[in-house]
């Protein structure tokens, strides 16, 4: 039961136990002002604010006191003096009752929703470009190859169907040259000899056409004249029956002369000569390519506007007819720009789908350039302390797939590779994005209008 006690009581209990300080105390109480006469004198109401004020500061402390003494007092084992009543718990509501659970609907199926695709249809066309020729043209190979043709983006045979799937070409050297250990492998036995080393890439590893550099011709290497070095462009043509790509050795000088002759030795085959550029003499070259029937290619080093001006240069003060262009913006591999590659070409493939006449030409890929990069051959790391690489053998075949993978989305129509494996993943993943592989996976029909 609580106890009562006056104000006074109170007072004269906590002087006589010395108490400096009281918490957990409630006190309640009225107060009662009498005044005696009619007129109040407010100034005589002042002390008592004041004396309220110090009242309520003496009731703080006396509060903290208290809960002192309680504290104290129970560590000793003293009954304490004053306890303050419990406050009783606030009464909680009841728990709802769960549902029966006969009365809980548990989902039989998915929702079915359809996804709608935005079809993007475009203006223009990417020119057809044929390589090769048969003996119905003039020339003795087996078949052709036809690069573009595209009225939309890669693959997006829900646009408009991609009537050229991506050709891939290896590349095959005049000389034994510098070869990772992953590639050289599979080209030992033939690397010495340009002829068999084409058989070898046609015949055991699927190649679509095959691509011969003269490196030989190089005046820091052999400096094999032009005319010696096209003996081995007249044995390769001998020795497969598929499209020949030609290049130089990249020697601004002599490039020229070695194309100019290479054209002519091939006439009738409608090779590719590789390449004309800005910065050597780009007109003896597409000359040679007008004259004997062949097809240029047109390289510039990953710039939109000067890929447009030598195109421009091609046609305008050449007039190479447009269906024997093809243009190469430069690749970079992957981990050494390749996202500047892939959205240069990106955007030369859409300008030319809007209709830039300038820019509407099949896309080339040197896409063996992932061997330059040091996580393609390199054993392991050169930092220390970096993670594991993992084995070459695979880690470099990867780099060249995930190279040509990346810039065949951008619009490549023409992938020159070296490893077998890499090329044999990018034939699979093109036949089966392009619709040639049977299955619903093939059929862009089944997997993108899907409902789910």
């Amino acid at each position: 039961m609580a106890k009562k006690f006056t104000l006074e009581e109170f007072l004269d209990l906590l002087k006589k136990y010395n108490v400096e300080e009281i918490e957990g105390v409630k006190i309640e109480g009225d107060l009662e002002i009498e005044f005696e006469g009619s007129a109040i004198d407010l100034s005589a109401i002042a002390p008592l604010y004041s004396m309220l004020s110090e009242f309520g500061n003496f009731l703080y402390h006396a509060n903290m006191a208290l809960g002192y003494l309680q504290r104290l007092s129970a560590a000793l084992g003293i009954p304490t003096p004053f306890v303050a009543q419990p406050t009783a718990p606030a009464p909680t509501a009841p728990a709802p009752e769960a549902a029966p659970l006969e009365e809980i609907r548990i989902p039989q199926e998915i929702t079915k929703a359809k996804f709608e695709l935005y079809k993007e249809e475009y203006p223009g066309k990417i020119e057809e470009v044929v390589l090769g020729a048969t003996k119905a043209d003039g020339g003795s190979r087996e078949y052709t190859l036809t690069l573009g043709g595209q009225k939309s983006l890669a693959f997006y045979t829900f646009d408009a169907p991609q009537p050229h799937l991506p050709a891939i070409a290896i590349d095959v050297f005049d000389r034994r040259p510098m070869l990772a250990k992953a590639v050289r492998m599979h080209y030992e036995d033939v690397v010495d000899d340009p002829a068999e080393w084409a058989k070898k890439c046609v015949k055991k590893f699927g190649a679509d056409l095959v691509t011969l550099h003269l490196i030989s011709t190089d005046p820091l290497l052999d400096d094999t004249p032009a005319s010696e070095a096209v003996k081995v462009l007249e044995d390769v043509l001998q020795a497969v029956k598929c499209p020949i790509i030609v290049g130089g050795s990249g020697n601004k000088e002599k490039d020229p002369e070695v194309l100019e002759k290479a054209a002519e030795v091939a006439e009738g085959e409608r090779i590719m000569l590789a390449s004309a550029t800005l910065d050597m003499d780009w007109e003896r070259i597409a000359n040679a390519a007008k004259k004997y029937g062949h097809v240029v290619l047109s390289w510039t080093q990953m710039d939109i506007n000067n890929q447009k001006t030598l195109n421009r240069y091609l046609l305008k003060r050449v007039e190479v007819p447009r269906n024997s262009i093809v243009m190469d913006p430069t690749t970079a591999a992957l981990g050494y720009g390749l996202d500047y590659a892939f959205t240069n070409m990106e955007r030369i493939r859409i300008s030319g789908l809007k209709g830039d006449t300038d820019l509407n030409f099949p896309i080339s890929s040197g896409t063996t350039n992932a061997w330059g990069a040091r996580e393609a051959w390199m054993i392991d790391s050169p930092i220390e302390e970096d993670t594991p690489w993992g084995p070459r053998e695979l880690r470099g075949p990867i780099w060249e797939i995930i190279t040509g993978l990346t810039l065949s989305l951008a619009g490549v129509d023409l992938f020159m590779m070296m490893h077998p494996i890499a090329v044999a993943v990018l034939k699979e993943v093109f036949n089966t994005l392009g619709g040639k592989v049977s299955g619903a996976v093939a059929d862009p029909g089944e997997w993108m209008f899907m409902e789910v």
